[in-house]
């Protein structure tokens, strides 16, 4: 097995997790960086840039990294709340009036972060086209009747929370949606390379190997072994459910792999990152990091705590199982396990993993082209979980290829 990249001496059971995911879980093509107290200790990348290729993965290759582009977004009215520009306890429909309508004039803003503002389906669901104009997702949300009385429970608005949150920018911002926010306001100072709308350069240079195609590899001997619970499977099974419901808001789903879909920004949905844009971003989020022309913290420590202070726990009704929320963040929990108890970040929906540790002052990033049938704890990402909690009692300060 090729790898390659750099390990911190200590470092060194992530390195060996990491072949494991090829040689016993099935993995194609894979990245993991991991920042500790805003330095790089881990960089590894391994496989091929396409499940089914024979192109390399290189350095800086880059997948579309589903829910986890979540977190990334969080950021943005989190931010603007530091600010002063939006009040995380204002009604909604404050800022973005249409919004009042059927019900929801008492949805509040940090409803739209903890997943609990009863929107998390459409009953009429968006198409492929629907999705590429940045008014229809949020025209249709502001047209949805909650399904349960907002701010009285917890469900994971899959794809919903993304024209939520990218609409009250919008409004807060003047215009400027979600993703040109992150561009210019967190992305390019930290030098990341993590997009929410892939720019048409960046796109041209995916042809030639930057961005890699995310597929579901064909079952194989050495692939995980996933058994969901019975009442999981049911749900996903059943199309009346508002866990069918929530992941159908767009019908059919689009080919994550083209061009088009990757150029619209879909703060929920279609962020395209290299493993170190993730961890990197998280490493901004909990203390400083090397920008392009300083250090950067994106988080003051108040702004850390607030992402993280726990404000939805307990059964989801859309993802069947317990779940745990701050404010935009998936929070360490049965059905999100990070490092401890204090992590905060976002899987996404077939591997990739995006999270912060302040207490270990750890942040991680892992991005795959292997789409796996896994919401939140793939089995991969939690193996490279598990060997960083292995590697931090004796982590040294020398980094050396491998």
């Amino acid at each position: 097995m090729d790898v390659h990249g750099t390990v911190a001496g200590g470092f060194e059971p992530v390195r060996d997790a990491f072949v494991r995911n090829f040689t016993a879980l099935g993995e194609r093509g894979a990245a993991v960086a991991v920042y500790r107290d805003g330095r790089k200790v881990v960089d590894l990348w391994a496989g091929t840039r396409d499940v089914d290729g024979t192109a390399p993965w290189r350095r800086g290759t880059a997948q579309v990294v589903r829910s986890a582009t979540k977190g990334v977004a969080a950021a943005v009215p989190l931010l603007l709340h530091r600010r002063g520009e939006l009040d995380l306890d204002a009604p909604v429909g404050e800022y973005w009036p249409e919004f009042k309508a059927h019900g929801k004039e008492r949805v509040l803003v940090r409803h739209v972060l903890n997943h609990r503002a009863g929107l998390p389906v459409l009953d009429r669901p968006l198409t492929p086209e629907d999705v590429l104009d940045p008014l229809r997702g949020p025209a249709a949300v502001a047209a949805q009747a909650p399904v349960w009385e907002p701010g009285t429970d917890h469900g994971y608005h899959a794809l919903t929370y993304g024209w939520l949150l990218d609409e009250l920018v919008r409004r807060v911002t003047g215009g400027r949606g979600a993703g040109e926010w992150i561009a210019d306001e967190i992305a390019g100072p930290l030098g990341l390379d993590l997009w929410v709308g892939l720019p048409a350069a960046e796109e041209a240079a995916g042809r030639a190997g930057r961005v890699g195609r995310l597929e579901e590899p064909e079952p194989s001997a050495n692939g995980p072994r996933l058994r969901p619970k019975r009442a999981v499977t049911e749900a996903y099974g059943d199309p009346d459910s508002l866990t069918r419901r929530a992941f159908a808001a767009i019908t059919p789903f689009p080919d994550q792999n083209d061009p088009v879909y990757r150029a619209a920004a879909l703060p929920a949905a279609n962020g395209i990152a290299t493993a170190d844009g993730l961890a990197r971003f998280y490493a901004a989020l909990i203390g400083e990091v090397d920008g392009v022309t300083r250090s950067v913290r994106l988080f003051d420590p108040a702004t850390t705590e607030l992402a993280r202070a726990e404000e939805s726990a307990g059964p989801d009704r859309v993802l069947v199982v317990n779940t745990r929320f701050g404010l935009g963040y998936m929070l360490h929990g049965s059905a999100s396990p990070f490092l401890s108890a204090g992590s905060f970040g976002h899987p996404g929906r077939g591997g990739s993993l995006g999270f912060a540790d302040p207490e270990a002052g750890i942040a991680l990033g892992y991005v795959t082209n292997g789409f796996r049938k896994t919401v939140t704890a793939d089995p991969r990402a939690q193996a490279l979980v598990r060997a960083v909690r292995a590697s931090l009692a004796g982590s040294g300060s020398d980094v050396d290829g491998v």
